[in-house]
């Protein structure tokens, strides 16, 4: 497949990491040489340094016969213009693109839109991705990375292991027999950095971050198997009243919960905006690091605090001055990735990672035969895949145990029908069902060629 990713900033990187490492033919479009540079000299990928609504840029990028265009410039205008230039000009097939604009989403998302006046066949709103992540952290306390599968049947989450886990030193084989009834399976473990896939006789140790997946309705005995909690989060202190901050308030509001907002915003103009947008939230004006604001926001009496401005240290620095006041559970929004390292030491309990969740979004959208959902992990290190298995699929009618997965690759659940089975040896895989897999980014590509779903991407 040839596809052109316009901007190759943080995620347009990443996204042309991930095609290209599955030998697509990428083409890296910019306008800052460096950046074009950069995608160049550490992927496979060719490069064209230019304005990306160009027509004459995208000719030179081989728009002619390309199958797909991403259009993740920093720019919304320029986003769409690609999109329109690819269309109109070029007969591009397959056109995405990444929007900021709330003006310009809620016109897409309403009946002012026709396909045909903007041709855009999928609309990547940052902002409303990671807003659903924050309420995903919000209503799972208890993980550090949270993502839904099957429709929202069943769940992934980060666990980071404390002294008081009761399965910690027991092989993950031994835990398979002492909770035989219950469908869990441990996917990964993250340990001193390093994220791989474990094997039956691997043990569980303190510190350990084991990434787990079960059925919702298993979710609150796992929970307490690995020596977590949920809690109901009744007081919420949101940092930031920008378009996150804000969706995740209206969320709060319209789900009509028992949960008390309350709102802190430094920039007056973006208080005021807030405040008239929302009905029962608290909006209050000042800076989010102020100890008396946080203190007048009830912060040593709030459940959960979350930092989304746009500044990442601000972030962490309110998360960390939130928990010295008492706050049990605090949640940050962390551009840089090579911040992450010190959530832990700072005792911020969970972060979400902007780039990595749109990422997750452009992938579920540019994975096409049947993989239904992907889920980006860590720094791209890993997928969950959630995808149909096809008939002409090589693993169709083939026991769990008898099919040639890679090292790193794990199954986590089988949906059959309505009814979600926990993957066993003796289990067969049938044409119609649903398979949920964990991926290390090397075996991505061997996935995909056993689902048969990387001949066609639409």
């Amino acid at each position: 497949m040839k596809v052109i990713i316009c901007g190759a900033g943080q995620v347009g990187w990443q996204i042309a990491r991930h095609l290209s490492g599955e030998k697509n033919e990428v083409t890296v479009v910019d306008n800052n040489p460096d950046l074009v540079r950069r995608a160049t000299d550490t992927l496979d990928v060719q490069g064209i340094a230019g304005f990306a609504s160009y027509p004459d840029v995208l000719e030179r990028a081989g728009a002619r016969d390309a199958d797909m265009i991403i259009a993740a410039t920093y720019s919304d205008e320029v986003n769409m213009v690609t999109c329109q230039v690819a269309h109109s000009v070029f007969s591009i097939r397959r056109k995405i693109a990444r929007l900021r604009s709330q003006s310009y989403l809620n016109a897409i998302y309403s009946d002012l839109y026709r396909r045909d006046h903007m041709p855009i066949d999928v609309v990547i709103s940052p902002e409303r991705e990671v807003a659903e992540a924050a309420m995903r952290r919000l209503f799972s306390p208890a993980a550090f990375d949270t993502e839904l599968f099957f429709d929202g049947k069943a769940q992934l989450m980060g666990l980071r292991l404390e002294e008081d886990c009761p399965v910690l030193n027991t092989p993950l084989r031994q835990l398979s027999d002492l909770f035989s009834t219950l469908r869990v399976v441990v996917l990964a473990i993250r340990r001193e950095g390093r994220l791989f896939a474990p094997e039956a006789g691997d043990q569980l140790f303190e510190g350990d971050e084991a990434y787990i997946f079960a059925p919702i309705e298993d979710i609150p005995r796992s929970l307490e198997v690995f020596g977590k909690s949920q809690k109901k989060q009744e007081r919420l202190v949101i940092v930031g009243g920008g378009n996150i901050g804000l969706a995740v308030a209206q969320a709060m509001e319209k789900r009509g919960t028992r949960t008390r907002t309350k709102v802190i915003e430094r920039d007056r103009g973006r208080a005021e905006r807030a405040a008239d947008a929302l009905e029962r939230t608290i909006v209050l004006y000042g800076d989010g690091l102020d100890a008396s604001l946080l203190n007048e926001a009830g912060i040593s009496r709030a459940d959960a605090v979350l930092a989304v401005t746009d500044d990442d240290k601000t972030n962490m620095l309110a998360a960390v001055r939130a928990k010295a006041a008492g706050c049990p559970f605090a949640i940050t929004l962390v551009n840089d990735p090579t911040l992450l390292p010190l959530m832990e030491p700072l005792g911020i309990d969970a972060f979400i990672n902007p780039r990595a969740t749109t990422v997750s979004s452009i992938l579920r959208h540019i994975r096409h035969g049947k993989v239904r959902s992907v889920y980006s992990i860590g720094d791209a290190e890993a997928e969950v895949i959630e995808a149909e298995v096809m008939s002409t699929s090589s693993i169709a009618g083939s026991a769990v145990r008898d099919i040639d997965f890679p090292e790193g690759v794990l199954v986590g659940a089988v949906k059959k029908g309505d009814e979600i089975r926990k993957p066993t040896g003796g289990l067969r895989i049938e044409a119609g069902d649903v398979i949920v897999l964990f991926a290390m980014a090397d075996d991505v590509a061997r996935v995909e060629q056993l689902l048969q779903v990387s001949i066609d991407f639409f």
